[in-house]
């Protein structure tokens, strides 16, 4: 049976378990930094498979402790593909560095060890850091981006908000840090799993856990054997800023809902491969008018986004045409991603600039709706409707 009514393009999918496990906390001593946060922590970090994982308050602030604690700073450039939402370039600029856009591959929107070694060409000696979005789930090609980034003596950050569940070709989950010093997700309601809101690093260096740990709590030090000033230790109520942090923390609450979401990541995961399944089956009628790129060699991703190409000029109709006449037929869709070098802000920055590969892959792309509680006749319905909107 299919959904009833409006089919957004994401939604959240909450059921008892998760309310009667918000509702424990809130029954509990504990709303906030409480024992939720190590818990959630622990068991994400598991499910990964990376040695830690640093809860924050969205993926936002996920990316910005990654960046702070790898030491990226004024001087620096971080090198960010421009097919992202525009917090993986804000991340950086809260850092005091600069941001040089690379490009993506036309069909996919991902960046590519070549469009990664042209940016590293333009950022030169102050390149510091790179950060490879995996897009709707379909990861980057890590391994080569890895070597390259390496040899130049580059930081790894991986922007994985949207790949909670992906599974590499290697066989490896996205997040376990394997080929990266730090992997941060987002936990949005549209996202695969929720906190309501909220994020999380994960990485392999306890220094780096450690230190993201203490930022994202005003840089407070509460561990006596890190205790700057001596005899101190017997004081119960004392502690130390030991640098200049920020109030990033998740609430109990949110933790909460996220252990619960997490417990059924596996259900989750299996509806998504489902139901991208099911949209392959009913798109390939409509191609090449549009299409979903097959997924890379041996990789399993657990999609976050449908993201389909779409030749509107071939269909004489504009995107938005299409968009208002799926809307009124009940179905949402938006757009992922406005180039973010084409922002205002990043223009007054650094110009107009020419990334003939992004600007491919917006021109045609369109998310249509992709949630758990979808069944294949949701799929069937919107692929009709396009079908009926493309003419």
């Amino acid at each position: 049976m299919g959904t009833d009514g409006y089919l957004a393009y994401g939604r959240q999918d909450i059921d008892e378990a998760d309310i009667a496990a918000v509702a424990r906390v809130l029954r509990s001593g504990f709303l906030t930094t409480g024992p939720e946060i190590p818990a959630f922590e622990a068991e994400f970090a598991a499910y990964t498979g990376a040695s830690h994982a640093v809860a924050c308050s969205n993926g936002t602030t996920a990316l910005h402790l990654a960046l702070d604690a790898l030491g990226v700073g004024p001087g620096d450039i971080c090198i960010v593909p421009t097919i992202t939402f525009m917090a993986t370039a804000n991340a950086a600029r809260y850092c005091g560095a600069d941001v040089v856009f690379a490009d993506v591959d036309a069909t996919s929107g991902l960046l590519t060890p070549d469009t990664f070694r042209e940016a590293l060409t333009r950022a030169g000696r102050w390149a510091k850091a790179v950060l490879p979005v995996h897009l709707a789930g379909v990861q980057c090609d890590m391994e080569a981006i890895h070597a390259i980034a390496r040899k130049a003596g580059l930081k790894i950050v991986e922007d994985s908000c949207h790949a909670a569940g992906s599974v590499r070709a290697d066989g490896g989950m996205a997040g376990d840090a394997r080929w990266c010093d730090a992997a941060t997700f987002s936990f949005h309601p549209v996202k695969t799993l929720t906190t309501g809101e909220g994020g999380m690093v994960t990485t392999n260096d306890p220094a780096l856990a450690s230190l993201m740990a203490r930022q994202r709590s005003h840089g407070i030090e509460r561990d006596p054997s890190r205790f700057q000033r001596a005899g101190s230790a017997h004081e119960p109520w004392y502690h130390e800023m030991a640098s200049l942090g920020w109030n990033y923390r998740l609430p109990d609450i949110n933790a909460a809902l996220g252990r619960s979401q997490l417990a059924r990541m596996g259900q989750f995961a299996v509806k998504r491969r489902a139901l991208t399944a099911a949209y392959r089956e009913h798109l390939a009628p409509l191609s090449p008018l549009v299409t979903l790129p097959a997924d890379p060699a041996g990789q399993n991703p657990c999609r976050h986004l449908m993201n389909v190409g779409i030749d509107f000029a071939a269909a004489g109709r504009s995107r938005a045409d299409v968009m208002q006449a799926l809307k009124a037929r009940g179905i949402g869709s938006q757009v992922h991603y406005i180039p973010v070098h084409a922002q205002p802000y990043y223009r007054a920055l650094y110009g107009d600039q020419h990334l003939p590969g992004a600007d491919a892959h917006y021109a045609r792309t369109l998310s249509l709706p992709l949630f758990t509680r979808m069944e294949e006749s949701d799929v069937v319905r919107v692929c009709t409707a396009l079908s009926e909107v493309l003419g």
